[in-house]
């Protein structure tokens, strides 16, 4: 088995097929798009390939280490990450094919009018050991 991230991005990815933003979408579509999402998952829960998925608040802060005994920096806001990034979902699968069989499957969650979004998600398979270094 090996883990995937399927991430969904506000932006960045190319345009969606139903390219409407969620803040303009009808409180029933985004009940029905989360309800999917929930369906989706507890699916994927009983065939054992279900990790984890969240969903990510709007706001956000960067933070850097600034040398010993000095506090942390903080910027931001950023809109080039934290903007980007909807949530994900982490898959614990038996081969890349099925990442993306998933993923393909995931991105026809139901957004304006109902109709399937086919968003691009982007898939990344999770590093199983460092990587190797060559000098």
């Amino acid at each position: 088995m090996a883990k995937y991230l399927l991430l969904k991005h506000y932006r960045g990815a190319p345009a969606a097929v139903n390219d409407v933003p969620m803040d303009q979408w009808t409180p029933e579509e985004v009940s029905a798009h989360v309800q999917y999402m929930r369906d989706f998952a507890e699916r994927l829960e009983g065939t054992g390939e279900f990790v984890d998925s969240q969903a990510l608040a709007p706001g956000g802060t960067f933070v850097r280490y600034d040398g010993e005994g000095r506090p942390p920096i903080t910027d931001g806001p950023f809109a080039e990450t934290k903007d980007l990034i909807a949530g994900w979902m982490v898959i614990d699968v038996d081969s890349h094919d099925r990442a993306l069989e998933l993923a393909g499957e995931l991105s026809a969650a139901p957004g304006a009018g109902g109709q399937p979004i086919h968003e691009w998600l982007e898939v990344r398979p999770f590093l199983t050991e460092p990587p190797t270094i060559t000098e």
